[in-house]
Protein backbone atom coordinates (compact mmCIF):
# COMPACT_ATOMS: atom_id res chain seq x y z
CA UNK A 1 0.00 0.00 0.00
CA UNK A 2 1.03 3.60 -1.26
CA UNK A 3 0.71 5.98 1.48
CA UNK A 4 1.45 9.36 -0.74
CA UNK A 5 0.27 12.59 0.30
CA UNK A 6 -2.07 14.73 -1.68
CA UNK A 7 -0.57 17.87 -2.34
CA UNK A 8 -3.83 19.45 -3.01
CA UNK A 9 -4.15 18.75 0.96
CA UNK A 10 -1.28 20.87 1.52
CA UNK A 11 -1.69 24.54 3.53
CA UNK A 12 -1.24 27.55 1.46
CA UNK A 13 1.84 29.15 1.97
CA UNK A 14 0.77 32.39 1.87
CA UNK A 15 2.12 35.90 3.79
CA UNK A 16 1.43 34.86 7.01
CA UNK A 17 2.53 31.36 6.97
CA UNK A 18 6.31 32.85 6.52
CA UNK A 19 5.60 35.31 9.20
CA UNK A 20 5.49 33.03 11.72
CA UNK A 21 7.10 29.73 10.59
CA UNK A 22 10.01 28.05 12.76
CA UNK A 23 12.92 28.10 10.45
CA UNK A 24 15.59 25.08 10.59
CA UNK A 25 18.79 24.75 9.53
CA UNK A 26 20.29 20.99 9.21
CA UNK A 27 18.05 19.68 11.35
CA UNK A 28 18.10 22.22 14.24
CA UNK A 29 15.88 25.27 14.86
CA UNK A 30 17.27 28.36 14.64
CA UNK A 31 13.97 30.50 15.22
CA UNK A 32 10.83 29.65 16.18
CA UNK A 33 7.86 31.58 14.73
CA UNK A 34 7.30 34.90 16.13
CA UNK A 35 4.46 34.85 18.34
CA UNK A 36 2.00 37.80 18.00
CA UNK A 37 3.24 41.32 19.60
CA UNK A 38 0.33 43.32 21.92
CA UNK A 39 0.59 45.62 18.94
CA UNK A 40 1.56 48.57 21.45
CA UNK A 41 5.13 48.57 20.25
CA UNK A 42 6.49 51.04 17.50
CA UNK A 43 9.59 49.56 15.47
CA UNK A 44 12.13 52.43 14.74
CA UNK A 45 15.98 52.70 14.28
CA UNK A 46 17.63 55.11 16.86
CA UNK A 47 21.32 56.05 17.61
CA UNK A 48 22.16 55.98 21.25
CA UNK A 49 25.64 56.79 22.82
CA UNK A 50 27.69 53.69 22.89
CA UNK A 51 28.07 54.26 26.65
CA UNK A 52 24.64 54.14 27.30
CA UNK A 53 23.72 51.05 24.98
CA UNK A 54 26.87 49.24 26.72
CA UNK A 55 25.77 49.66 29.92
CA UNK A 56 22.28 48.44 29.39
CA UNK A 57 23.56 45.48 27.34
CA UNK A 58 25.87 44.89 30.49
CA UNK A 59 22.73 44.49 33.11
CA UNK A 60 21.71 41.71 31.08
CA UNK A 61 18.12 40.03 29.46
CA UNK A 62 16.07 42.25 29.09
CA UNK A 63 18.36 45.26 28.88
CA UNK A 64 15.92 46.70 26.10
CA UNK A 65 12.55 46.62 28.43
CA UNK A 66 14.75 48.03 30.97
CA UNK A 67 15.76 51.06 28.43
CA UNK A 68 12.53 51.83 27.85
CA UNK A 69 10.84 51.88 31.12
CA UNK A 70 13.73 53.94 31.57
CA UNK A 71 12.62 56.67 28.99
CA UNK A 72 9.11 55.76 30.01
CA UNK A 73 10.16 57.29 33.60
CA UNK A 74 11.91 60.61 32.23
CA UNK A 75 9.12 60.96 29.81
CA UNK A 76 6.55 60.97 33.09
CA UNK A 77 8.52 62.97 34.73
CA UNK A 78 9.44 65.46 31.71
CA UNK A 79 5.72 65.89 30.39
CA UNK A 80 6.21 68.07 27.10
CA UNK A 81 2.40 69.36 27.05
Amino acid sequence: MHNAIDPDDAPELDEEWFRTAAIHENGRLIRAGRPKGSGSKTAIKIRFDTDIVTAFRASGKGWQTRMNDAIREWVRAHPFA
